[in-house]
């Protein structure tokens, strides 16, 4: 809990704590801000895997109440992290595959690809080829306005508060993840979608994109990692831009302990995170969440004290 969630584009969920009546107090939605203040500390390799809350909806895949794992390492860089991401990967679905093989008959082994080293795709390249359209420079004025052209002109329906980084997201989500069934990482995304990575101009797109990178299997997000931004002056200005697209959906505010805390100087670091159950629905061959969760989703839990006979069952 902490007067401010970071670490995510989320909704927060808001409580109060009996020391502090008059005040609100968010759940958190990632532990990536305290976890690179311990690098700053001095804990050069540290990970957590632990709970976050994001007051969002509920779907197949997604629940309000989730367990992820994030590791900080000191002078990682892009390259070691998708490689470690891959040994990890590729070793997990042999051993689980062989289990399965051993003792769990009845279940299905993992049936994906895992020779290394996966496929990577650029954002921009590979969704304007999808698209067959190409995108306008990001840092245009008129960029939103063009984008949500795009929208209308290919009959794609508008998200809910349409904001630069909502578009992009609905377009990748649309184009560029169905695609990805095999693992396959996504490269140099939108700066805007990644305001807590370094970024730069992209030499083939003239765009600019973030140190990051996103490993999609079956269509589904299974590790997001990238190069921390460790300048306060581009950290400033990146929470600045995110302020501009605030909306229910994304509380964006300036972190200003945070901030004084980036000046004490992040060696460059390398962050990866991944969501635990969504790893185990990938391992365990299950395209629901609920089936991974011991008393379900969210729904299912708030049902467990109505006293109802089918509180378990998905709906």
């Amino acid at each position: 809990m902490a007067n401010l969630a970071g670490g995510a584009v989320a909704r927060p969920f808001q409580t109060q704590a009996v020391e502090f009546p008059n005040r609100h107090i968010e759940l958190r939605t990632a532990p990536e801000l305290w976890l690179k203040r311990l690098v700053l500390g001095g804990f050069e390799r540290i990970f957590e895997i632990g709970p976050c809350f994001r007051n969002e909806g509920i779907d197949k895949i997604h629940n309000p109440e989730f367990t992820t794992c994030e590791f900080y390492n000191a002078y990682a860089n892009l390259d070691y992290l998708t490689d470690v991401t891959e040994r990890l990967i590729s070793e997990l679905v042999t051993y689980t595959n062989q289990l399965t093989l051993r003792q769990l008959p009845s279940l299905s082994t993992c049936n994906f690809s895992i020779h290394k080293p996966f496929p990577r795709v650029d954002f921009f390249e590979n969704l304007q080829r999808l698209m067959n359209a190409q995108l306008p420079n990001l840092k245009s004025p008129n960029a939103e306005a063009e984008i949500i052209q795009q929208f209308h002109d290919n009959g794609i329906p508008l998200p809910e508060s349409p904001t630069l980084p909502k578009l992009l997201d609905r377009l990748a989500s649309k184009y560029l993840e169905p695609s990805c069934q095999q693992p396959t990482w996504i490269m140099n995304h939108p700066e805007c979608l990644a305001p807590l990575a370094k970024s730069f101009t992209d030499q083939n797109t003239k765009q600019r994109v973030s140190a990051r990178a996103e490993l999609f299997i079956g269509g589904k997000e299974v590790v997001n990692t990238y190069e921390e931004e460790n300048s306060p002056f581009e950290q400033r200005r990146k929470f600045e831009e995110q302020v501009k697209y605030r909306n229910d959906d994304n509380r964006a505010d300036i972190d200003e302990d945070y901030l004084k805390a980036l000046e004490w100087g992040l060696p460059p670091t390398g962050g990866w995170g991944c969501g635990i159950d969504r790893l185990v629905m990938l391992l365990s061959g299950t395209d629901r969440i609920n089936d991974v969760l011991p008393f379900g989703n969210l729904r299912n839990v708030v049902s467990l004290g109505k006293g109802g006979r089918d509180v378990l069952v998905s709906p």
